[in-house]
């Protein structure tokens, strides 16, 4: 058997199509998964061809499809998810019929009011490198606020706070307004991670409503002159702009 023919369940899971190496690991550690009828570890190897892999039980099988990445530009209402039973509505239904029959899956969430760039893709490798906030790959969102949002906070967004039993915060901010402002209802953010929700829950914690989130770039990918609702397949220098750090 050749070494090189083994991959880590967390890639197979991906490679498969079944969901993100991150979202695999969680996976993996609730126990859900099993190799050949034993309790898979993090970090297990698989032959994909002769190996048995189940996910509650269901068996999980290698897909051999192309490798294919969309830019999204989501509009408030959709989830970005395949499926649910709550939200009927996902990010899925702006798909083509001839994509929609490959098996995406998201590189980053936007929660269901929040709106802007999302990147499906076929390719686990680029999905987790995209993820992963060791890479530091900088996402750009603007956020308007219910009331303005004062000068003299904006170190505390990047400084952080803990809500909830996380840590919340933001790498860099700026008011959006006239030169010299003191306060404004649209503030601009960068941020190389993302907890669930976490913008709103930093605004929240300190006393402002967001009226609307949009994220706008992903490392040098940006959503200008991109109609909402469209749908694009990136080409290998728009995937690079999206690998491309920029703080």
């Amino acid at each position: 058997m050749n070494s090189k023919d083994r991959v880590r369940i967390q890639k197979f899971l991906a490679d498969a199509g079944y969901c993100s190496r991150r979202a695999a690991e969680t996976l993996v550690s609730e126990g859900v998964v099993s190799i050949n009828g034993s309790s898979a570890q993090i970090g297990a190897k698989v032959t994909p061809a002769t190996d048995k892999v189940l996910v509650y039980g269901k068996p999980i099988h290698p897909v051999s499809q192309p490798k294919v990445t969309l830019a999204i530009h989501k509009p408030k209402g959709l989830v970005c998810t395949n499926k649910d039973e709550h939200n009927p509505r996902t990010i899925f239904d702006l798909l083509p019929k001839d994509l929609g029959k490959l098996r995406f899956f998201c590189a980053g969430r936007l929660d269901k009011d929040s709106e802007g760039l999302v990147i499906l893709t076929t390719d686990g490798d680029l999905a987790n490198r995209l993820m992963h906030p060791s890479n530091l790959i900088v996402k750009q969102y603007r956020v308007w606020l219910k009331t303005p949002f004062p000068k003299s906070k904006l170190a505390t967004l990047t400084k952080g706070i803990n809500y909830e039993g996380e840590r919340l915060k933001v790498e860099k901010t700026r008011l959006i307004g006239p030169r010299n402002t003191t306060e404004s209802r649209t503030v601009d953010l960068q941020m190389h991670h993302g907890k669930k929700r976490e913008i709103r829950r930093l605004f929240f914690a300190l006393g402002f409503d967001v009226l609307r989130l949009k994220r706008y770039q992903i490392g040098k990918f940006s959503l200008r002159g991109f109609p909402l609702r469209a749908v694009k397949i990136l080409h290998k220098t728009e995937i690079e702009q999206l690998l491309k750090t920029n703080m």
